[in-house]
C-alpha cells in the first residue's frame, strides 16, 4: 500500500514556501538536514467592533487563511468600523457617522469605502451625472446654450427647479423676488 503523502508536500508542488527552516540532527551517527514546515498563528481581533461580542480567546479556533479562502474568512469574520469623523462636507465643524463593513478585500477599495458613507455616495453620484452631462454637451452647441442660460438666469433656474420637485438646497441666497417680497 503506498504510502499517503502528506499536505505540506502536495503544498511544496503546488507552490514551493517562500520560507525554509532547517535544523540538523544526527542519526545513527550522521548528521541529516531536517526541514520545518513555516507556520504562523496569528491571533487578534481583527472583525473592529463587531455588534455581538467575541467568544473568549480560549473557546476560539484556528482558522488556515490563504490566498483562496481569504474572502469567505473576511466575510465570516465580519469586520466593522463606526466611528464619528469631521464633517469636511459642511465646513461647520459637525461630525458625521461612518459605519463601514467589509465582507472582501473589494471593500477596502476607495470607491467601495465611498458608497458606504452616504454623503459621499450622494457626491459621487453628482459627479457622474454631471460628467454624462458634460459628454451629452459635446458637439451639442443647442444643449449647450440652453444650459448657459439657465446657469445665468435664476428665474429659469427657479422655474425649473420647481418643474423638477426640487427644493432650493440650504444656505443658498435668495432671489431678489424673495428678499423684497
Amino acid at each position: 500500500m503506498p504510502k499517503k503523502e502528506s499536505i505540506q508536500h502536495k503544498l511544496d508542488r503546488v507552490r514551493p514556501p517562500r520560507v525554509h527552516i532547517t535544523y540538523d540532527v544526527e542519526v545513527g551517527g550522521a548528521i541529516e538536514n531536517k526541514e520545518l514546515p513555516f507556520v504562523l498563528g496569528v491571533l487578534g481581533d481583527f472583525s473592529g467592533q463587531p455588534e455581538e461580542p467575541l467568544p473568549r480567546v480560549k473557546d476560539r479556533k484556528l482558522i488556515e487563511v490563504d490566498r483562496d479562502n481569504f474572502d469567505q474568512v473576511l466575510a465570516a469574520m465580519n469586520p466593522r468600523l463606526a466611528y464619528r469623523v469631521d464633517n469636511k462636507l459642511t465646513n461647520d465643524g459637525s461630525k458625521m457617522s461612518v459605519d463601514l463593513r467589509f465582507k472582501s478585500i473589494e471593500d477596502f477599495h476607495p470607491d467601495s469605502v465611498v458608497q458606504q458613507v452616504e454623503p459621499l455616495r450622494k457626491l459621487v453620484s453628482a459627479r457622474q451625472r454631471l460628467s454624462d452631462l458634460l459628454s451629452k454637451m459635446d458637439g451639442n452647441d443647442k444643449l449647450e446654450s440652453i444650459l448657459n442660460e439657465i446657469a445665468s438666469d435664476t428665474n429659469a433656474q427657479a422655474q425649473l427647479s420647481s418643474s423638477l420637485g426640487l427644493d432650493k438646497p440650504s444656505g443658498e441666497a435668495p432671489t431678489k423676488e424673495e428678499s423684497n417680497g
